[in-house]
């Protein structure tokens, strides 16, 4: 089954969700039941220090997945084929625990608001059966003319 990434955007070179960079994370996010969820496996050289994962690594884990999930439903409110091509405009994270990196994590992410052309959503990510880490973030569907319109 082909991820939300590889269906649209398979030409994708963001480190954390481009299907086409060799050197990026591989965020693969996937609708169900109204969110969008992912499962990641974690490698050493993401740590932070022995059995953690680095922070700024989970802040692009949440924010390509949370971008993604505003792009997914942003195409299904306008009844598109294709998603928009959007770009983050804010997030914050909160680090509630470590994550550990012995096994996968899990990312779900819902929208809170949308309008034509953004989306609130909301974010979580899972390791161990605790939540790790929470996000925000409003994500804008660009135009012609912006320097991201054409990436996907």
């Amino acid at each position: 089954m082909k991820s939300l990434q590889e269906k649209y955007a398979p030409n994708n070179v963001c480190w954390g969700c481009g299907p086409a960079n060799p050197d990026g994370l591989h965020i693969r996010s996937f609708p169900k039941n109204g969110e969008v969820v992912a499962e990641w496996k974690p490698e050493k050289k993401y740590e932070a220090f022995d059995g953690v994962l680095n922070g700024g690594v989970i802040g692009t884990l949440l924010d390509c997945h949370c971008n993604w999930t505003a792009a997914y439903h942003l195409m299904k409110r306008a009844n598109e084929d294709r998603p928009p091509c959007t770009v983050t405009a804010e997030y914050s994270i909160k680090l509630l625990r470590p994550t550990p990196t012995n096994d996968s994590v899990f990312l779900s992410a819902r929208i809170v608001d949308l309008t034509d052309d953004r989306a609130t959503v909301e974010g979580t990510l899972s390791a161990g059966g605790k939540v790790c880490a929470i996000c925000r973030g409003i994500f804008v569907a660009v135009k012609e003319g912006h320097p991201a319109y054409h990436r996907w």
